[in-house]
C-alpha cells in the first residue's frame, strides 16, 4: 500500500531530500485570490457580510455571531459522560505542562547604575479557531486555550463553524469543551470570514460589540490557512497550518501492528494526510504491508484512509541503518515523529526536526492528540525546521525595559556617539551629547 524509496547504500543530501520525500501539497497561494474578497467585504461590512459568506458556505445563518450562554451551558450539560471526563483529564494534563511553561522577568545589571530587564507580557486578547470539517475537534478548543490561560492572557475568543444540525451553532462538543474551560464567548463562524471578523470586528446582529483580537491561533482547511496568512500584517498568527503528518523512525524490534496502526490513525483525518515509514528493515516494511492491508478495510473511513496511504504524500523509506534514519526524518521534519526503536530514548535525544516526538512503544500520536499533556498544534509541511509547536510562549511578548541612571549614560555616551557617526545618523549622537552639553 505504501509507495517503497530504497535509500539503503546513498542518503540523498538535506536539499535533495527536502525535493524528494513525499509531502502533501498545499497551495495556499493558489486560493488567496479567493479569500481576499471575503477578507475585504468582513472588513468594510462587518457582521452583515459574514453572515453572508456563511448562509453561502455552511447553508446556515446563526441568529447572532455570538453563541448564547444558555447554549454553552446546555452543552455542557448535556454531554455524554465519559466524554466529559476524558476532556477533563486532557485539560488537567495539559495545565500541568503549559503551566510549567510560563516564562519570569530578568533583570540584567549591564554596568553600575544600567540595567536590562525582560519582562513577559501576554497578548491582550486573542481568538482560537477549533475546526468542524470532517471531524469535530474539542480537543482543539482544548490545546489552543490551555496555554493562552497559562499564559495569562485576559480575553479568549473560541470560533467554530455553526452547524445546520444543531440549529446554526457549532458542534455541541465543540460548546460544552469551552465551558469546561470556563470560555464564555464562542462565535458561530468558521472559513476565511471567521479570521477576518476576528481581526477586524464588529457589532453582532444584537447590537453587542465584536471587538477584534490580537493573535490568531488553531487549525483549519486552506483557506483558513490563507486568511491567516493574508492578515498576518494586522494579527499576529500560530503558523500556517497543512494537512497532518506522522513519520516513523523504526527498526526490526517494532511492532508491524502498532506501525501500521499508527500510520492508520493520521490517515484518517483527512485525504491528504501524509503517513510516512522510514525504517532500517525490509522485513518490517514487508509486515507493515501486511498489517495495512488488514487493518485497513476494518476502520470507519476506509476509503479515506486508502487515498491518503496511497497519495504521493505518503510512503516506506528503507535506510541503511538508524543514522541515515534520523538524517531522512530530519529532513522531512515531521509534524510528529514516532521513534520505535532500539533504544528509543537515545535516538530521540538526536532528533533535530520534528513537531513533536514520541518515545518508544507506548507513546503512539494519538496520546498526544488527546491526554498526554503535550500540545497536538504543531507545525506541518517541513516547518518544524524552524517554528515550534503551539506553547504558553505563543501568546506572550518579550518586552526589553532599559534603566539607566546619568553615570551610566555618560559611561557609554562616546561608543554611541562613535557608533552614530559610523552609521551616519549624527541626531542619534546629538540626543546623548544634548544631555551632557550644559
Amino acid at each position: 500500500m505504501l509507495t517503497r524509496t530504497d535509500l539503503r547504500g546513498r542518503v540523498p543530501s538535506p536539499a535533495e531530500l527536502r525535493a524528494t520525500l513525499p509531502r502533501a501539497a498545499t497551495d495556499v497561494e493558489h486560493v488567496l485570490h479567493q479569500v481576499r474578497p471575503v477578507i475585504e467585504d468582513v472588513r468594510d461590512r462587518g457582521v452583515q457580510a459574514v453572515q453572508e459568506y456563511t448562509a453561502r458556505f455552511d447553508a446556515v445563518t446563526p441568529e447572532t455571531v455570538r453563541v448564547p450562554h444558555a447554549a454553552l451551558s446546555r452543552a455542557l450539560d448535556e454531554l455524554d459522560p465519559q466524554v466529559r471526563a476524558a476532556l477533563e483529564d486532557s485539560i488537567a494534563r495539559a495545565r500541568a505542562v503549559h503551566a510549567d511553561q510560563r516564562r519570569t522577568d530578568t533583570t540584567t545589571q549591564v554596568v553600575p547604575g544600567g540595567t536590562v530587564t525582560e519582562r513577559w507580557v501576554p497578548v491582550a486578547r486573542v481568538g482560537l479557531y477549533a475546526p468542524g470539517g470532517l471531524a469535530v475537534y474539542p480537543s482543539s478548543v482544548v490545546m489552543n486555550v490551555v496555554p493562552a490561560q497559562m499564559a495569562g492572557v485576559e480575553s479568549l475568543v473560541v470560533c467554530s463553524p455553526p452547524q445546520a444540525e444543531f440549529g446554526g451553532l457549532p458542534h455541541p462538543t465543540i460548546l460544552a469543551a469551552a465551558a469546561l474551560l470556563e470560555v464564555d464567548e464562542v462565535w458561530a463562524v468558521g472559513g476565511a470570514q471567521a479570521v477576518a471578523v476576528l481581526a477586524h470586528g464588529g457589532t453582532d446582529t444584537d447590537g453587542t460589540e465584536l471587538t477584534p483580537v490580537d493573535v490568531v491561533t488553531g487549525p483549519g482547511n486552506v483557506y483558513v490557512t490563507a486568511a491567516k496568512r493574508f492578515l498576518r500584517s494586522v494579527i499576529g498568527i500560530d503558523a500556517e497550518a497543512g494537512p497532518t503528518e506522522i513519520a516513523i523512525l523504526a527498526d526490526h524490534t517494532a511492532d508491524p501492528a502498532h506501525v501500521a496502526a499508527d500510520l492508520i490513525s493520521q490517515a484518517e483525518h483527512d485525504v491528504l494526510a501524509a503517513s510516512v515509514l522510514v525504517t532500517t528493515s525490509a522485513d518490517l516494511a514487508e509486515s507493515v504491508d501486511a498489517a495495512l492491508a488488514e487493518q485497513v478495510p476494518s476502520t470507519k473511513h476506509t476509503e479515506r484512509i486508502r487515498t491518503a496511504l496511497t497519495g504521493v504524500q505518503s510512503g516506506c523509506i528503507l535506510v541503511a541503518d538508524v543514522a541515515d534514519g534520523l538524517r531522512v526524518v530530519d529532513a522531512y521534519a515531521a509534524e510528529h515523529l514516532e521513534i520505535q526503536t532500539e533504544n528509543p530514548s537515545e535516538v530521540a535525544a538526536r532528533v533535530r526536526n520534528a513537531g513533536a516526538v514520541f518515545v518508544g512503544p507506548h507513546s503512539p500520536v494519538s496520546l498526544g492528540d488527546y491526554c498526554a499533556g503535550s500540545n497536538h498544534v504543531l507545525p506541518t509541511g517541513g516547518c518544524a525546521r524552524h517554528s515550534s509547536g503551539l506553547s504558553v510562549q505563543s501568546f506572550l511578548r518579550g518586552i526589553h525595559v532599559v534603566d539607566y541612571s546619568e553615570q551610566a549614560l555618560r559611561e557609554a555616551a562616546d561608543h554611541v556617539l562613535a557608533l552614530a557617526d559610523a552609521e551616519d545618523l549624527p541626531a542619534h549622537g546629538q540626543a546623548v551629547s544634548v544631555r551632557f552639553a550644559r
